[in-house]
């Protein structure tokens, strides 16, 4: 059983890449910038682990999960951009203030939409589908797998813990500024994922017709 040092690579970097450490933070830091610190150290290693949790169940059983729903890739984009989308608006208008303050002081951002959506998203989730699917039984592949899996919330764990930092110097106007920024990307994110799901879509339709004809 052999370590598979190329699958690692290649698990951990495209993870990283599309779970984007970097671009999590300025969501992170509007999201719970004005909480406690407590709450925002909480906040930076729970939602790596509710992300982990997450890709770690579809890694095992995701293809039999959407199967066994009859839920397909491009479905699963599409809501998820859908509910990136609405995170956006909220960071873009504000909403929620002051009449649901308190609500919103009782929700737990590391698991939504820190933990899923945004780290333990459909892109995440595909791409680790198609790794597992691609080791075609090899032991030392799924090893290698999990630990690229590992490797990419260490990472982002990281990016999150030290973002606090730099809290203490954006103060609470500058992380109203990025929530802004942050929404207006998000909002892009989430366009793209559902165009994304429409090609899918159009994909799969196009198959299916080519099997019928076929």
């Amino acid at each position: 059983m052999p370590f598979d040092l190329a699958v690692y690579t290649t698990t951990a970097i495209t993870l990283i890449v599309i779970m984007d450490p970097p671009g999590q933070i300025p969501v992170f830091l509007s999201l719970v910038g004005k909480r406690s610190p407590e709450y925002r150290r909480r906040a930076a290693w729970q939602a790596p682990l509710v992300s982990l949790f997450v890709i770690s169940v579809f890694a095992i059983a995701g293809r039999w999960i959407l199967d066994y729903l009859h839920v397909s890739i491009p479905a699963l984009q599409g809501a998820g951009g859908l509910l990136l989308l609405l995170v956006a608006l909220q960071l873009l208008t504000g909403s929620g203030e002051p009449s649901t303050a308190k609500a919103d002081e009782q929700v737990n951002v590391a698991l939504v939409p820190l933990g899923t959506p945004l780290l333990a998203g459909p892109g995440a989730i595909a791409a680790v589908i198609v790794a597992v699917a691609g080791a075609h039984g090899d032991a030392g592949a799924y090893l290698a797998i999990a630990a690229g899996i590992v490797t990419a919330h260490l990472v982002v764990c990281l990016a999150l813990l030290y973002s606090t930092s730099l809290i203490r110097i954006l103060k609470v106007s500058g992380i109203t500024l990025l929530a802004k920024i942050a929404g207006l990307l998000l909002a892009a994110i989430a366009v793209q994922l559902i165009a994304t799901s429409v090609m899918g879509f159009v994909d799969q339709a196009h198959d299916q017709a080519l099997g019928l004809l076929g």
